[in-house]
């Protein structure tokens, strides 16, 4: 019998142990499972708070943009601004982020995107209070200025972040279309919340809204944004010789010039023929010339540059570029006259103006979630041609609005159908433009793409005001300041925005008809 215990001991044993074998082989597995199922949250998570962190800021820097647009007759009135100088906290906002988008974007890709950001959240933060505490018209615009500083470090580093750590594909399209809506979102709420301080507690509320809301989106960002460990030891080189000074400063003291003079002129026409205003014209197109010359030069001799010269023969990057200055430039500046349709021509109270913008929040909302989910799949010429269509449609309906019709017969519409094209091509041309600059220059790529959206933002609100305001004074044999007289300017100025959009079609149908699928993986069709 003992053989036989024996032999059934024996042949139990190795039973069990394939027994737990394969229970400790089911644990590993499961454990592996669980494993990936964190780590793939995780991964979820950290683009979701480098998402958030982004468009927040941009949220901000748009918000202040629209409360300061809204609040304009409020903040002259309060800091007893000459009438010459009413537009300058807007317009002296977009000379600080103009004129150093270039060089903030160079920068970046040498010190890194995520201390670049930081600086920049921490200015705007810090001078958005200093805006609310200003005492007279000269420390607002100082201050504007340094705002605008702080917004061109923000917003070229916002987009390397993007491409550096979001591979190309869907999330890419998805994090750059949801940073896009920050701005037309932000606009349309600074618009909102402008009317109401301003009617309410006071425009200074507005700036301290955005310091305050700016504070912890800067906590969130310094603990959870992603950036890369850079060779301290060549920093400093870097910086002295792997950027492009000399054409970065030519590029950006043009830009002040023309923006100066711009300025100038849109508060009194008859500035044009100052011998400081042509002598500043004179001065930007001998600056430009150079750059040219310069970034030529650089090229040849295979030199840091900003912008190559044979990037200009690709015709899906030239065509692009055009595209974003009539787009970005119709879209701010129909914000802006629309804004003046309704206080001056139907003489309606700021939050009653304040509240006709909702629809623009909504829709740019809307508009970069569709593009985003659906860029991969349709041809990006497609889109664009289709959102620049619609967005046509806006200032054309203001061109023909009789001003005692109501919201909802024609502007609601109106206002519905301007920030589609805005929002399409935000996201299309970030990703054209971003692939055709190399991996390590992804920040310099962004600081191109907000250069030539900041320009046509600068050259369309000036174009419109001259012709708005030249129009009135031919026209009108009474008072200027009439609703009527003002009327006939301001639809002047809506055809000319219509004339733009139509412009910006007819160069996608031309140049952008080999473009293709952009937000698919790989490099775009260009």
């Amino acid at each position: 019998m003992e053989p036989a215990s024996e032999a059934n001991e024996l042949s139990v044993v190795p039973k069990q142990e394939n027994h737990r074998e394969g229970h400790l082989i089911s644990e590993q597995v499961t454990s592996d499972h669980e494993v990936t199922l964190t780590a793939a949250q995780d991964k979820l998570h950290n683009a979701a708070v480098v998402i958030f962190c982004i468009s927040c800021i941009t949220f901000i820097s748009s918000y202040l943009g629209g409360l300061v647009t809204v609040s304009v007759p409020q903040i002259s009135s309060d800091l007893h601004l000459s009438p010459g100088m009413k537009l300058w906290p807007v317009s002296m906002y977009t000379l600080g982020t103009g004129c150093t988008l270039l060089i903030s974007g160079a920068v970046s890709d040498v010190v890194g995107n995520k201390p670049t950001f930081l600086t920049g959240c921490f200015l705007q933060s810090v001078f958005s209070m200093a805006c609310g505490l200003a005492h007279s018209g000269t420390q607002l615009i100082i201050f504007r200025v340094v705002s605008g500083i702080a917004a061109s470090f923000c917003l070229p580093s916002a987009m390397s972040i993007i491409t550096e750590h979001f591979p190309s594909g869907k999330f890419r399209n998805i994090a750059l279309a949801l940073m896009g809506s920050g701005q037309p979102i932000g606009f349309g709420v600074g618009l909102l919340l402008g009317g109401v301080f301003a009617d309410t507690v006071g425009w200074r509320w507005g700036f301290y809204s955005a310091a305050i809301a700016n504070s912890p989106v800067l906590l969130l960002s310094t603990h959870q944004l992603p950036g890369k460990v850079k060779q301290e030891g060549i920093i400093w080189r870097r910086l002295i010789f792997d950027i492009d000074w000399v054409g970065a400063l030519a590029a950006s003291a043009a830009l002040a010039l023309l923006s100066y003079a711009l300025a100038v002129i849109t508060d009194d026409v008859s500035k044009i023929h100052d011998a400081t205003t042509i002598i500043f014209l004179c001065l930007f197109g001998g600056l430009i010339t150079f750059f040219i010359f310069w970034q030529n030069r650089q090229e040849k001799h295979s030199r840091p540059t900003l912008i190559k010269n044979s990037l200009w023969k690709k015709v899906g990057f030239t065509c692009i570029c055009i595209n974003v200055f009539m787009i970005w430039g119709a879209f701010n500046a129909f914000e802006q006259m629309v804004n003046f349709f309704f206080q001056d021509v139907q003489q309606l109270s700021v939050l009653a103006t304040s509240v006709r913008f909702i629809p623009v929040t909504v829709m740019g909302l809307l508009t970069s979630l569709a593009t985003g989910i659906f860029l991969h799949r349709v041809r990006a010429d497609t889109l664009i041609n289709g959102a620049t269509i619609l967005s046509s449609l806006s200032p054309l309906l203001l061109a023909l609005i009789d001003p005692t019709w109501i919201y909802w017969r024609c502007a609601f519409f109106a206002m519905c159908l301007n920030p589609i094209a805005a929002d399409v091509l935000f996201t299309v041309s970030s990703l054209i433009i971003a692939g055709m600059f190399p991996a390590e220059t992804q920040g310099l790529a962004a600081g191109v793409f907000n250069t030539v959206s900041q320009f046509g933002r600068t050259i369309g609100l000036a174009l419109v005001a001259l012709i708005a305001n030249s129009v009135t004074e031919k026209d009108s044999t009474s008072d200027n300041d009439s609703p009527g007289a003002l009327m006939v300017g301001y639809r002047a100025s809506f055809w000319f925005l219509f004339a733009m959009n139509i412009t910006s079609l007819v160069v996608s149908l031309i140049g952008l008809r080999k473009i293709g699928n952009v937000g698919r993986k790989g490099p775009p069709d260009v």
